[in-house]
């Protein structure tokens, strides 16, 4: 049985602890090129230098780290498009938050993204309506294939693999870290894509870490291939970079405070 480290940390530790861990990544050269630097050897390049980001709260939303890409701006959707035919998206945008807008359908990022450190915050509506799959849900699709959910998982019994931070239809979060409906919710997600060599065979798959409300609920697992509702479709060979796409189920979900920091390509 596989043995997995849950632990919790503040918001603000979350974010230094993700963002060290990520650009270490980032920056990190791969297994052969490192072989070339001794132990404390003075003369390996440095990181880079960021300033890290601040933490949100139920009222006010943190900054991202300076290295990040925004991906909401707290104004407009100018950075999404829609999926259903390219055009600017049908959702609303309130003070600070856009909100799906139930039959508009899924929106994108105009831009493709590669591994990434991705920070999603979001909230359902309260008071809640419905049970099960019918209360607050919709879903972040990493390359537009492999979705965590996002539900009101508060008081809400559902399958497993279908609760908030699970990687729908695959992995039920490690445990069940959910604020209660209308409070601000955080995903914090480390995510690297599959690999395809030049005759369309996997060389890895796509692998995936979540923090839930700083809660690690999914700890480094191997996605099996796209999101489907009670099926488990294979592997086709993708680009590096796809899209990022968050998903209209017909409830009227909030975000907020959308930031992506990618990784350096093969790392």
């Amino acid at each position: 049985m596989r043995k997995a480290l849950l632990f919790v940390v503040g918001g603000v530790g979350l974010a230094m602890l993700l963002t060290i861990t990520v650009t270490s990544q980032a920056n990190a050269s791969p297994q052969g090129t490192q072989q070339q630097w001794g132990p404390n050897d003075r003369n390996r390049p440095e990181p880079p230098i960021i300033t890290p980001g601040t933490a949100s709260t139920q009222t006010h939303v943190g900054a991202p780290p300076s290295d990040a890409i925004v991906l909401f701006n707290g104004k407009d959707l100018s950075n999404w498009e829609s999926v259903k035919d390219g055009g600017p998206p049908k959702w609303t945008v309130g003070n600070g938050y856009f909100a799906t807008v139930p039959g508009s359908g899924y929106i994108r990022t105009k831009a493709a993204y590669g591994d990434c450190q991705l920070h999603v915050e979001w909230a359902t509506p309260n008071p809640p309506h419905g049970t099960d799959q019918d209360r607050g849900n919709s879903g972040v699709f990493l390359h537009g294939l492999y979705e965590i959910q996002v539900l009101d998982s508060y008081d809400n019994v559902t399958y497993a693999d279908g609760e908030a931070a699970a990687v729908y239809g695959q992995y039920p979060p490690l445990v069940n870290a959910a604020r209660k409906p209308g409070e601000w919710q955080t995903y914090d997600i480390v995510f690297h894509g599959p690999r395809f060599d030049s005759s369309g065979k996997m060389l890895r798959a796509a692998n995936v870490t979540v923090f839930y409300n700083g809660v690690l609920v999914q700890d480094h697992v191997d996605i099996m291939g796209p999101t489907a509702h009670h099926q488990r479709p294979p592997y086709t060979p993708t680009p590096d970079k796809l899209p990022l796409q968050l998903q209209d189920h017909n409830h009227p979900v909030r975000y907020r405070n959308l930031w992506i920091r990618e990784l350096k390509a093969g790392q």
